[in-house]
């Protein structure tokens, strides 16, 4: 970094201690405060709490020992720089993708491979304080740089898999707060590769900027995620046996099922059984909450289409569709394609022929 003062360093630094600030903050509020300050009717994962508490605490201490450190010496040769380099390695980007992981709740996945892959980053740097003469920075950042690629495909794809999960668990959940994860992967990621990789106040002082609003994000998402676990005490040992007969009352022969805005919870405080039972009944049915909704839901559409047609009376697809309960016509149109295993239009024009 340039060693004159600027209006720019001094810009740099203070949104450098706001940074350090900030993640302290959030750091003890996390770790400390039992209330919460966002969505106090939430009960949110403990661990994941716990997890973007040690985020926040590493990030401020990785704030100080940075700071300090270009303040005293700014000699990027000397032991003390390589030493800090691998800190880093060995601590934020573990912490940080325990944290996504976390926001999955999946506890299947080990984190120690992270620790390993992070191992090289450690040693390189390490190793070029200890020789000056070989160029060893560039491939630490080339190395760096894929495993922030390899990282990024692997969380796309496990939120994918989470995504399916809960589109067919926790219906009353809104599938697009799952990508959150991703954005804040993504974001995080750019931020700490402009961190390591830039050298200038420019890319500095825009990655301090971004800081900010992602650091905003991710309490916001810690704060408002459901848990997704029971507890011991309120899982089931056996599903009841007359859900089946509950259903057809209360949700098939009442047409609930019609209703746009009908979720899993909703669902189960109509029929009078606790959501869990509800899931593991759909579960032990070889189906899900929104197979069995959408099945429903088509049958209806069906009934209706041949009932308008026999009387006469013009048929309009997407007025049926959102009659049958929907408000997207391409999420009918792709459940009705998954039952019928063929397009509306397709079934419409053989309907016709008969």
């Amino acid at each position: 970094m340039p060693e004159q003062i600027t209006p720019l360093s001094v810009l740099y630094l203070q949104l450098h201690g706001a940074g350090t600030a900030v993640c302290v903050v959030l750091f003890l509020y996390l770790l400390l405060c039992r209330g919460k300050a966002i969505a106090p009717d939430i009960t949110p994962p403990a661990r994941l709490r716990c997890w973007a508490a040690a985020l926040f605490g590493i990030m401020a201490l990785v704030h100080v020992w940075w700071i300090l450190f270009y303040t005293y010496s700014d000699d990027s040769r000397s032991v003390i720089y390589g030493l800090l380099v691998a800190l880093d390695c060995m601590t934020l980007p573990p912490v940080f993708i325990g944290t996504l992981l976390n926001m999955l709740q999946d506890r299947r996945r080990p984190l120690w491979p992270i620790f390993i892959v992070m191992t090289p980053c450690a040693v390189l740097a390490v190793l070029q304080t200890a020789l000056p003469d070989i160029d060893l920075t560039t491939p630490n950042k080339v190395y760096g740089q894929v495993l922030a690629v390899a990282v990024i495909i692997y969380m796309m794809v496990a939120v994918r898999q989470y995504g399916r999960w809960l589109r067919d668990n926790y219906a009353d959940l809104e599938h697009k707060e799952v990508w959150v994860s991703l954005t804040l992967l993504i974001g995080l990621m750019l931020l700490l590769m402009s961190f390591e990789y830039t050298d200038n106040y420019v890319m500095s002082t825009i990655a301090h900027l971004t800081g900010f609003p992602l650091a905003g994000l991710l309490l916001w998402r810690v704060e408002t995620l459901p848990l997704l676990e029971e507890t011991p005490e309120q899982k089931p040992h056996t599903i009841p046996a007359h859900i089946g007969q509950l259903l057809a009352k209360h949700c098939e022969d009442t047409q609930l099922y019609l209703q746009p805005d009908l979720t899993l919870t909703k669902l189960s405080e109509a029929v009078g059984v606790n959501r869990y039972y509800l899931s593991q009944y759909f579960t032990s049915q070889g189906t899900s909450y929104y197979a069995y909704i959408h099945d429903l839901r088509i049958r209806y559409f069906v009934a209706r289409y041949r009932e308008l047609a026999a009387a006469h009376e013009p048929i309009v697809a997407q007025k049926l569709a959102q009659e049958s309960g929907y408000h997207s016509y391409s999420t009918f149109s792709t459940a009705f394609k998954q039952r019928m295993q063929k397009s509306v239009a397709a079934w419409m024009r053989e309907e016709a022929l008969i």
